[in-house]
């Protein structure tokens, strides 16, 4: 099992679903780890308590990722507790799901500023530090809706296809100060997120699915832990798909 001893991570949206999978995957692995939240305190108090149980270094914060100011906040609060950070995880995430004949220019606008600009907006506090050490990672949370485009969800798909873009992009301007990033596309996945999903929607898409299942968060977290360890030094740039062959 790699071990992140002495490594600090930081995961946005990290109190529910894959962004909490995340935290508890790398505390088990005896990482340090600050997470981000947004409304839900009642869950990242729990999460903070069960990491520090794990016996590491866990801090929560509260920030909307949507706001730039609130980010650069985040990053002092971070650098108040650790020196350096060693890994990103780009996790926070919303869906506001409809079609786009329905689909209101909130609706648009919200899901693009949490799930593409807050990736900005986070970014862009730690990629010069990770430039100046001369290493680190980073680790966006997309989706295969970003990849394939899923019905009902074009603001979605919209800001996951810009966020494999932005990693394809950022991956080659910091490659030459030992940075690597790298996406991870989960398909369908037992999350919050699907939990209101008509039935029938549910059973066509698993249909669909080669591997005929769901996958859970630890499958996701698995994938996320490697492209953080040393054994994938030699990835960067990449997409990687964890979707029972749902996009083949």
């Amino acid at each position: 099992m790699e071990d992140f001893k002495d490594k600090t991570i930081l995961i946005t949206g990290g109190s529910r679903g894959i962004g909490r999978g995340c935290c508890l995957d790398f505390a088990r692995k005896r990482a340090n780890i600050v997470f981000t939240y947004n409304k839900s305190k009642d869950a990242a108090d729990d999460l903070l308590q069960e990491l520090k149980e794990i016996g590491v270094k866990a801090f929560a914060y509260q920030v909307d990722i949507k706001d730039f100011n609130q980010c650069r906040a985040a990053a002092d609060f971070f650098f108040e507790k650790f020196e350096k950070l060693d890994i990103l995880v780009n996790n926070a995430g919303i869906i506001k799901d409809k079609p786009l004949m329905i689909m209101s220019e909130e609706d648009w606008h919200e899901v693009i500023n949490t799930n593409l600009n807050g990736v900005f907006n986070i970014t862009k506090q730690f990629v010069v530090s990770f430039m100046k050490q001369k290493e680190g990672n980073i680790i966006n949370i997309s989706s295969l809706s970003g990849v394939v485009g899923m019905p009902g969800q074009s603001n979605y798909s919209a800001s996951k296809g810009g966020l494999n873009a932005f990693t394809r992009s950022l991956a080659k301007e910091v490659a030459y100060f030992n940075v690597r990033v790298n996406a991870v596309a989960p398909g369908f996945v037992n999350t919050d997120m699907i939990k209101d999903v008509k039935e029938e929607y549910i059973n066509e898409i698993k249909s669909r699915v080669i591997l005929k299942r769901f996958g859970n968060v630890d499958e996701v977290s698995s994938v996320v832990s490697f492209l953080a360890s040393q054994k994938s030094a030699y990835i960067t740039g990449q997409v990687i798909q964890v979707d029972g062959g749902l996009g083949l």
